[in-house]
């Protein structure tokens, strides 16, 4: 499978609204490609190992996991592919925004067939740290070792920051901390710029990073150390896939700059000129160049709507914001956001880091069609929607903002009760809400469904303006 079409965001704790930590991604692959969504108990084991389905990667693994939450694959042929989760300690880890190396650093540390790749990075590291910073200490120390498949961009946070973490060639890797009043989005193109070598409250990198860099005579400039422009691509492919999307994210939250789609030249670190809610977060990655000629559905030439590849499409699998709020231990502190399907056409799921289980139908699904998993439920919609879109689209915009409405009510009610729980008491309540959050939004759904397709046996290419009278 080719993994290699995300978008992401991250949004430092001073530039959102409530003082949030947040980071977020889309993950794209196929179309019709379901995902699931898991609690791992904590657990204790010996002489524990992982071994990838995929291609052979093997590490020995600690003793003791923590419980956290993922988003696997519904079957391993592929791989794990566990991709977004927040464990017990209350760190959230995404993974993979995939990126590019270009030829120049490849030729001199080429990927590893059997190194570590997407699809088993959040299972390998997640359940074994802290902090976000461990979180990337963890990750830079495999690659380093055990070199990557892959070149990937891999998103951590906890309650106090957001980590980037860039995976170039082999076994070189470099990881940027978001400043606080900050965010930063990022679309499959090698996005972290100066790097400061002397600055470790804020990057770290591999060991051999510079001298391999030196010695193999690959940066461009005396005078600074860009890692995008060390490690990355300017080809013409990133100003019709990658820049437009970064560029949008910018324009939405930081609209007084100039900048154009195709710049090769868009920062990585940008500053909103206002503070982000976690529906900002959602908005964005449920975006397609909406008030732009580059909306798919929207009103500009026939050329413009397929100029650019949007945020949100139909290959998105799953579409999650992990969002780490202040002041609050880490079982009511954290909240997966989880979108199923495309993030356009779903609705934002909130789910409490502290559940002990999830629901059925989030552990359901497989590559054919099945009315009881939630993948379906929503995939569903988008499959009537986008058979009859502009006579559906203001009913399915109104179910949406019915249910961010209700979802959001539904929080501040458990936060309320939750702040005067602990122990097992608090995972139950905290499982039992998110329960009835997935319940809502899965009803409103197939209610939704039932309303399209009865006003569908009337808008097919058959179909005759009659007279009644006849």
């Amino acid at each position: 499978m080719n993994y290699s079409a995300c978008t992401s965001i991250l949004i430092g704790a001073k530039a959102s609204i409530d003082g949030s930590v947040m980071i977020g991604r889309n993950e794209d692959a196929k179309a019709a490609w379901p995902k699931h969504f898991v609690v791992h108990p904590a657990k204790e084991t010996t002489a524990a190992q992982f071994v990838s389905p995929d291609n052979g990667f093997t590490l020995p693994l600690p003793t003791h996991a923590a419980k956290y939450t993922a988003t696997p694959e519904w079957t391993d042929q592929y791989g794990v592919f566990e991709e977004a989760g927040i464990n017990e300690y209350g760190v959230a880890m995404s993974a993979t925004e995939s990126t590019y190396s270009n030829d120049r650093v490849l030729g001199c540390d080429p990927l590893v067939k059997n190194g570590i790749a997407e699809e088993a990075m959040v299972t390998v590291v997640l359940p074994y740290v802290r902090t976000a910073r461990a979180g990337v200490q963890r990750l830079g120390q495999l690659v380093e070792h055990y070199g990557t498949a892959e070149s990937n961009g891999i998103l951590f946070a906890d309650q106090t920051e957001a980590w980037y973490l860039e995976t170039g060639a082999g076994h070189y890797w470099v990881a940027q901390r978001i400043p606080d009043h900050a965010y930063a989005v990022v679309a499959n193109q090698m996005a972290i710029q100066t790097v400061d070598f002397h600055d470790p409250a804020n990057f770290l990198f591999a060991a051999d990073l510079q001298r391999f860099v030196t010695a193999n005579h690959l940066n461009p400039h005396r005078d600074q150390f860009n890692w995008r422009e060390i490690f990355g691509t300017r080809e013409q492919s990133d100003l019709y896939y990658n820049t437009p999307r970064v560029w949008y994210g910018q324009q939405r939250f930081t609209p007084q700059v100039s900048a154009q789609p195709q710049s090769f030249d868009l920062p990585f670190i940008q500053y909103a000129d206002r503070q982000l809610a976690v529906t900002d977060a959602q908005d964005y990655l449920s975006s397609h160049f909406e008030g732009t000629p580059y909306d798919p559905v929207g009103a500009g030439s026939p050329a413009d709507r397929k100029r650019f590849r949007p945020v949100s499409l139909a290959k998105t699998q799953e579409s999650h914001v992990l969002q780490l709020r202040p002041d609050l231990e880490p079982a009511l502190a954290g909240i997966q956001w989880l979108a199923m399907g495309v993030g356009a056409q779903s609705v934002y799921v909130p789910f409490y880091a502290g559940i002990d289980q999830t629901p059925a139908a989030y552990q359901l699904g497989t590559a054919t069609y099945d009315s009881q998993s939630a993948y379906w439920v929503y995939k569903l919609i988008s499959v009537l929607n986008d058979a009859h879109y502009h006579e559906t689209i203001t009913q399915l915009n109104a179910t949406q903002k019915q249910l961010r409405s209700d979802l959001a009510h539904l929080v501040h009610q458990t936060d309320a009760v939750a702040k005067r729980l602990s122990g097992p008491e608090l995972t139950h309540y905290l499982t039992t809400q998110s329960n009835r959050a997935a319940a809502l939004g899965i009803q409103r759904y197939r209610d939704l469904a039932a309303q399209f397709i009865t006003q569908a046996t009337d808008l097919g290419p058959l179909n005759y303006h009659q007279d009644l009278n006849l």
